[in-house]
C-alpha cells in the first residue's frame, strides 16, 4: 500500500473520504496510520471533528491493513465490517492520526480462513490521538473474512 495508491483507491471508491481529506501517513505489514485535519468540511456545530469523519479515518487505518493482506494473498477474499464501537475521551480539534498495529492478527484471521474455507472474525483497535499525543477515540471494528469459491 502506497500513498498514491491510498489516494488513488479513495477518489474511485470513497470520494466522500478524499472530499474530507483524508490521507494514508504510514503504512507497514505490521500497521497503519491514516490522517484527518480539523477543517469546515469535517467539523461538527461545537468546531470539532464530526465523529463519522472520525470513524472514517479510523475504518480505513485498519482496513487498508486488510485490503493489502488480501491482495497478497491472491485469494478472493470478502471482506465486511460487521461490527464497530468507539470510545471519545477527548474533543477532537487539528490534526488527528488514527493508528493500527494488529496486522499480524489480520494474517492470522486471513491465514485461517483461507485453510478452513469457513467465515473468520477479528477484532482490531485504531487509535486516534491530536497533535500533542492525546488520545481522542478509540474505535473497535470487527472485520470478518470469507473466501469466495
Amino acid at each position: 500500500m502506497t500513498k498514491e495508491y491510498f489516494s488513488q483507491f479513495l477518489k474511485e471508491n470513497l470520494p466522500i473520504a478524499d472530499i474530507a481529506g483524508i490521507t494514508l501517513k504510514e503504512f507497514s505489514d505490521a500497521s497503519s496510520q491514516v490522517q484527518v485535519s480539523l477543517s469546515f468540511i469535517t467539523q461538527n456545530p461545537f468546531k470539532s471533528m464530526f465523529w463519522a469523519v472520525q470513524g472514517m479515518a479510523a475504518e480505513l487505518s485498519t482496513g487498508v491493513l486488510c485490503i493489502d493482506k488480501i491482495a497478497k494473498s491472491t485469494k478472493n477474499i470478502s471482506m465486511l465490517v460487521i461490527r464497530q464501537e468507539a470510545d471519545f475521551t477527548k474533543k477532537a480539534t487539528g490534526k488527528i492520526t488514527f493508528t493500527c498495529k494488529q496486522g499480524q492478527e489480520i494474517d492470522r484471521a486471513l491465514q485461517k480462513a483461507i485453510e478452513t474455507k469457513e467465515g473468520q472474525v477479528v477484532i482490531v483497535e485504531s487509535e486516534g490521538r491530536d497533535e500533542e499525543g492525546d488520545v481522542v477515540a478509540i474505535f473497535r471494528f470487527t472485520w470478518s473474512f470469507k473466501v469466495r469459491e
